[in-house]
């Protein structure tokens, strides 16, 4: 019985509640390193998945990501503690994104039909190493396919309408934040939610498949 105390359970101590993205912030702002990696690794992915449907390309969207945080560093003095950090940054990444799908559309993109050797008569043609997917290759499971179909759908829509979809489904942010960053009424974010989302499912009906989760 001597021994007996063991078996108790041992008093759990209070472990301090993680602290929110301001205050983060604010103490990033105030000199602490280990707060901006502590919003790096909490807020990179979000911001990489919204600027990848943004943009629509890995590199490009990598690119973003990387170019918000630096822009989250440099405007860090500006940022008043009574403003939602994730607001705030989603609206950097936003403007970003608007900036550098305006570049790319004057950008001189590579033709498929471009020779890949120096020689004109010899060289072989993009178009030519495109693989021919036989049966098996063509075969897709549904995940994959409805994301294939929401990509091409998203990159259809009107940029207004496909930044609120990613702001909220890809980043979480409530219709009242959205409204702030892109800076329009709360009812107009919804409106343009709605439309968004008829698009989609058109989308998918026409493919064959449905929109998951009844997203809204």
């Amino acid at each position: 019985m001597f021994f007996a105390f063991l078996s108790l359970p041992l008093e759990k101590k209070d472990e301090p509640a993680p602290r929110s993205d301001e205050e983060l912030m604010a103490a990033y702002r105030d000199g602490e390193v280990a707060a901006f990696r502590e919003l790096v690794r909490r807020h990179e992915k979000p911001v990489y998945r919204f600027c990848l449907r943004s943009l629509g390309r890995p590199e490009a969207a990598a690119d973003a990501a990387q170019e918000v945080f630096l822009r989250v560093v440099k405007y860090a003095p500006k940022w008043e503690h009574k403003a939602k950090f994730t607001t705030w940054m989603y609206t950097i990444a936003r403007n970003y994104c608007i900036d550098a799908s305006r570049k790319a559309v004057h950008r001189r993109t590579e033709s498929l039909n471009e020779k890949l050797g120096r020689d004109d008569e010899g060289g072989a043609e993009r178009l030519d190493q495109v693989k021919d997917e036989g049966p098996d290759q063509g075969r897709l499971v549904d995940s994959r396919r409805i994301r294939e179909v929401v990509d091409a759908a998203l990159a259809e829509l009107p940029e207004e309408q496909r930044e609120v979809f990613c702001l909220r489904q890809y980043s979480g942010l409530s219709f009242k934040d959205i409204a702030l960053a892109v800076d329009a009424g709360e009812n107009t974010v919804k409106s343009r939610m709605r439309y968004a989302l008829t698009s989609l499912r058109k989308a998918l009906l026409q493919a064959g498949l449905e929109l998951p989760g009844g997203s809204s």
